[in-house]
């Protein structure tokens, strides 16, 4: 049975075995404040080995989270291996607790990592759009896991064009990888924009399923703010390409940079 990322009110609670609390873990801890003093906190820990959200074993999940509820045309699991989708497994506790805001409510977030904290002053909608997309990408589904580099080193709220570069940074860090273990590499990145053709119906899929599990706005939104970049990545991979290119000046000649 696939198993839910985390209890009640934290994705890791003291129930874990002894093993899996004695692992290497990376935390993240988000903080949401809303203007009516209301606080909703998500203390995330992630295996530093798997880059997955550490869970506990749950029963009677809700039937939204059923891999054949609005199943992605690509997913590589059958009910009977994954009778669950690990990403709408991971998503159970922000759905419900979300239940009651809009996505408009304003909320000042906070993230703390071991490195930093970042406190900023935004809306639900991307507070919580930036909680899925770690959330995506260390849920297990292989169409997420590309981005588990990213989860690493999750960057709160990053922008289009933050998140545009470091993606295509992370990619082409891969496949230097791949040419040292000689295996073939993509330089063009058209596997990258194979992957994010694939989260962009994954994403598709997972908005349905939030709209059959709450009448708020917030997470529908949410998700739909992260399939903007995922919808928009493989058209404007190449023009995002160009404009940062007099960023690396010192590694080209100067024709080539147009200085």
């Amino acid at each position: 049975m696939a198993q839910p990322c985390g209890g009640p009110h934290r994705f890791l609670n003291n129930r874990a075995p002894a093993a899996r609390r004695n692992m290497d873990i990376i935390k993240i801890h988000y903080a949401f404040t809303f203007d009516d003093g209301r606080e909703e906190v998500f203390d995330l820990a992630i295996d530093s080995r798997s880059l997955e959200v550490l869970n506990t074993p749950a029963d009677d999940l809700p039937e939204w989270t059923r891999l054949e509820f609005h199943q992605c045309a690509n997913c590589p699991f059958t009910p009977a291996a994954m009778p669950h989708c690990p990403v709408a497994v991971c998503l159970i506790q922000v759905i419900g607790r979300f239940q009651n805001v809009v996505s408009h409510n304003e909320t000042v977030l906070t993230v703390t990592t071991d490195e930093r904290q970042v406190s900023q002053r935004t809306t639900a909608q991307k507070g919580i759009s930036s909680l899925l997309g770690l959330l995506f990408a260390a849920s297990g589904c292989p169409h997420t896991s590309y981005f588990k580099p990213m989860a690493r080193y999750h960057l709160p709220l990053s922008s289009e064009d933050e998140t545009y570069y470091r993606a295509t940074a992370m990619y082409l860090l891969a496949q230097y990888m791949r040419h040292k273990k000689g295996l073939e590499v993509d330089l063009e990145l058209d596997g990258l924009k194979s992957i994010y053709r694939n989260v962009h119906k994954l994403n598709t899929m997972i908005a349905e399923r939030i709209r059959s599990a709450t009448r708020a706005d917030s997470s529908v939104n949410a998700v739909v703010l992260l399939d903007m970049i995922s919808n928009l990545m493989p058209f404007v991979l190449d023009e995002n390409m160009d404009k940062i290119l007099p960023l690396f000046s010192s590694y080209l000649p100067a024709a080539e940079t147009g200085q």
